[in-house]
């Protein structure tokens, strides 16, 4: 089974009541990955979730440690010293920011063969790990 990192602002959209068709579109995208492949976070991307979750969109936050809790179905990547150097390193080659190669090192020490986000060069192929813009693909 292939297995499809997914990037923060994926699970936000998941949440965020500012764009109904977003909103809705991301719930589907989660649920395909999940049910199509395995599915992978980070415990950065659970961390900002839950920032995001909490003080941008005003949800409360026993009601996201609920929704966190569920995340037990996914592959969690413990973001340690050896994928912070990995982080350093394609954050220096490729000149992207230290956070989003943190998601990428995440991503490749899975053996994920994709990630989905919204906030990543679409296309691009990073250490073996190609970057998926699910709102521009009609397969998610």
């Amino acid at each position: 089974m292939s297995k499809i990192f997914i990037d923060t602002n994926i699970l936000v959209y998941t949440l965020d009541n500012k764009d109904k068709e977003r909103k809705k579109k991301a719930r589907e995208i989660i649920k395909n990955v999940i049910d199509t492949y395995q599915a992978v976070i980070s415990t950065q991307v659970i961390k900002e979730f839950y920032v995001v979750a909490t003080k941008k969109l005003n949800i409360d936050p026993i009601i996201v440690k609920n929704i966190i809790h569920n995340f037990h179905n996914m592959e969690i990547v413990n973001n340690d010293l050896e994928i912070i150097e990995q982080a350093i390193d394609i954050s220096v080659i490729s000149q992207l920011s230290f956070w989003d190669s943190l998601i990428i090192a995440a991503a490749e020490r899975s053996n994920c063969e994709y990630i989905i986000s919204e906030d990543l060069n679409a296309g691009q192929i990073y250490r073996g790990v190609e970057l998926i813009n699910p709102f521009k693909r009609e397969d998610f």
